[in-house]
C-alpha cells in the first residue's frame, strides 16, 4: 500500500496526483507554536510507502516540518519514502564564490538524502551537473522537465507566438517549450548588477505587432521578465506574456511585470500561485509509477 502526503499549503496538487495514481491523500497537520517552533503530526498507521509530495518554495520551515515528518514515518513502520519536490530548494548555490561561502546544493542535497530514498523534481537549477544525483546522492533521483507541458498548453492556445528567453541559462527550457508548441523562438541577453538591477538586450528581430511569450523556468523578483517586456513594446510587440515553470514570485513581482506589459502569466503548479495554468500530475504520476 501508498500513501500521498503533503504540508497543507501543497494539498490541492498533492491531492491531483493522488488521484491520478489512484491511491489515498491524507495531509500532514503542523501547529506553529507562538515562539515559532512547529509540531507536525503524521498518520499514525502510515503505509510501508509514503510518497510526500511538497514543493519546496519558502524552504526553511518546511525543511524542519520535513525532518520531523520523514523521522516520525519511519519510527511508526514506514519503510520507504519518495519524495516527490516539483520545486527543490536551495541548488542555485553549487560553488562558493567568496571564500567561507556555504554550498547548499552539496549540503542540502545530502540532507534531503539522509531522510528519503527517492527523489523527483521538476526543472531543478542544475548549471555545474549533468544529473540530480550528483547533487542528492540516492539511486532513484529524477529531474523532468515541465517544458513539454508547457509547449502543449501553448500550442491549444493558438496564438502564434514568439518565444523569447530573456537570458542564455533560459535557452535549453525556450528551446524545448519551442519545440513542443511548434512555435519560433530567441533568447534575449542579461546582465545582471544586482538582485534588483538587470539590463536585457534583445537580439535583431522584427517584433511588430508580434505576440511575444517570455519563457523562463523561474521568476523570483520579476526584474529580467519586466525588462524584457520594457523592450519589447518598445520594439512594436502587440502583446506580451510570460510562461514559467517555478512562479517563486517575490512579494510585488507579478505588479511589477504587469506594469512592464506583461499581460497574462502562465506557470506550473510545481509552486501553489494564481498564476497556476499547467498541472503536473499527469508528468509525476507518469513517472512514480514504476516506483509503486
Amino acid at each position: 500500500m501508498t500513501l500521498v502526503v503533503s504540508l497543507p499549503d501543497y494539498s490541492a496538487a498533492a491531492q491531483r496526483l493522488a488521484v491520478r495514481l489512484g491511491i489515498d491523500y491524507q495531509p500532514l497537520k503542523v501547529h506553529h507554536f507562538p515562539d515559532s517552533e512547529i509540531r507536525v503530526h503524521v498518520p499514525p498507521l502510515p503505509p510501508e510507502h509514503v510518497i510526500l509530495c511538497q514543493s519546496l518554495d519558502r524552504p526553511n520551515d518546511k525543511l524542519i516540518a520535513l525532518l520531523l515528518a520523514c523521522a516520525t514515518l519511519r519510527q511508526l513502520g514506514t519503510r520507504r519514502i519518495s519524495l516527490v519536490a516539483p520545486y527543490l530548494c536551495y541548488m542555485r548555490q553549487d560553488k562558493a564564490f567568496h571564500p567561507g561561502e556555504a554550498i547548499s546544493q552539496h549540503i542540502i542535497g545530502r540532507f534531503l538524502a539522509q531522510q528519503v530514498d527517492a527523489v523527483v523534481t521538476v526543472d531543478a537549477h542544475l548549471h555545474r551537473i549533468t544529473s540530480l544525483d550528483e547533487a542528492i546522492p540516492l539511486e532513484t533521483a529524477i529531474n523532468l522537465s515541465a517544458a513539454p507541458a508547457l509547449g502543449e498548453f501553448l500550442a491549444r492556445l493558438d496564438l502564434q507566438p514568439l518565444l523569447l528567453g530573456p537570458d542564455a541559462e533560459s535557452a535549453q527550457w525556450v528551446e524545448q517549450v519551442a519545440a513542443a508548441a511548434g512555435s519560433d523562438h530567441v533568447v534575449a541577453t542579461k546582465q545582471r548588477f544586482s538582485d534588483q538591477d538587470v539590463r536585457v538586450a534583445l537580439p535583431v528581430r522584427d517584433y511588430q505587432d508580434r505576440v511575444v511569450i517570455l519563457v523562463d523556468d523561474v521568476v523570483s523578483s520579476g526584474h529580467t521578465l519586466a525588462e524584457a517586456a520594457k523592450g519589447l513594446i518598445a520594439a512594436g510587440a502587440r502583446e506580451v506574456h510570460g510562461l514559467v515553470t517555478h512562479a517563486l514570485f517575490a512579494e510585488g513581482a507579478l505588479d511589477l511585470m504587469h506594469a512592464a506589459g506583461i499581460n497574462t502569466i502562465w506557470s506550473s503548479d510545481s509552486i501553489s500561485h494564481e498564476t497556476n495554468a499547467i498541472n503536473l500530475d499527469v508528468m509525476l504520476a507518469a513517472t512514480l509509477t514504476p516506483l509503486l
